[in-house]
């Protein structure tokens, strides 16, 4: 088992030198990316990435250059040839390499930079202890719904989560909470899910909507997709976060404040097991 990378058709070491000084993706953060779970073997909600990654690719004016079956392809071709079973492909599109500039080249070609890495699932005993998050102001651009390389707001946000001895760090914009550094963002009050509804202020999470339309209405919960202010959501019953990585995490204290009973709850541990059974079934 071992992990590789991949750049426009090849495959290579983690460590050899394949980046081009120009690429705008290297000079300006000028592309867009996706990470899928490998889950025994399988790629997990791999079209919905992908759909996503057009999205993001057409909303940059960045040329689409493959189809999904090429790309399923590729992702195939790094889950054979590491070995790896149960990881993570982390998939890169750049505008391409050109003299800087500040506007569009002329020509280029877009660059893919491919990785696959191992990684095992979320421990069970931080689900069941559940995390900390801190709460950040949102100082990201008004373009949250691209997945764009543009991601130093989310870094700073994240660290200082790391250093304060959190999980993540929860942002919010004009009172509101929006999402986390890396995931998006549920609070439960009194069985009903509330969450920050889909527009250019959070990423629209490929395990956000799995959650929502394979899980939760299926078992009959009531959601609203509406912003909540912090203080609404210190008095919650629940809050858990969502994320390809994150799987399904309970918060258990928001900032200063406990959430709920200090565990993670009913709700949050329901949605999770129902999760990780579609992760077995194959979603």
């Amino acid at each position: 088992m071992k992990a590789l990378g991949y750049i426009n058709g090849r495959i290579v070491e983690l460590d050899q030198e394949v980046v081009l000084l120009e690429d705008r993706g290297y000079q300006f953060g000028d592309g867009v990316y996706e990470v899928t779970k490998v889950h025994e073997g399988r790629l997990i909600a791999f079209e919905a990435h992908m759909f996503r990654l057009y999205r993001s690719l057409r909303e940059l004016r960045i040329p689409v250059t493959y189809t999904i079956e090429e790309f399923k392809e590729m992702h195939d071709q790094l889950i054979q040839e590491s070995g790896i079973t149960d990881g993570a492909i982390y998939l890169q599109l750049t505008r391409g390499a050109a003299p800087r500039s500040h506007a569009f080249p002329k020509q280029s070609c877009p660059v893919l930079t491919m990785t696959i890495r191992p990684q095992g699932p979320v421990t069970t005993d931080l689900n069941l202890q559940g995390v900390s998050a801190l709460v950040l102001d949102d100082i990201r651009w008004l373009r949250c719904d691209i997945k764009s390389l543009n991601l130093l707001p989310n870094i700073l946000g994240k660290q200082e989560a790391k250093e304060a001895g959190c999980y993540e760090a929860v942002l919010v914009r004009d009172g509101k909470i929006t999402e986390g550094t890396s995931s998006n963002c549920f609070v439960v009050k009194d069985e009903v899910l509330w969450t920050h509804p889909l527009n250019n202020l959070i990423l629209p999470g490929i395990t956000r909507q799995i959650v929502l339309d394979r899980i939760a209405k299926p078992l009959g919960l009531a959601i609203l997709e509406k912003a909540v202010t912090p203080e609404f959501a210190y008095g919650a019953d629940e809050v858990f976060l969502t994320g390809t990585s994150t799987e399904v995490m309970p918060v258990v204290k928001l900032g200063r404040e406990t959430i709920g009973n200090g565990k993670p709850g009913a709700v949050t541990l329901r949605l999770l097991e129902e999760y990780r059974k579609l992760l077995r079934e194959g979603i």
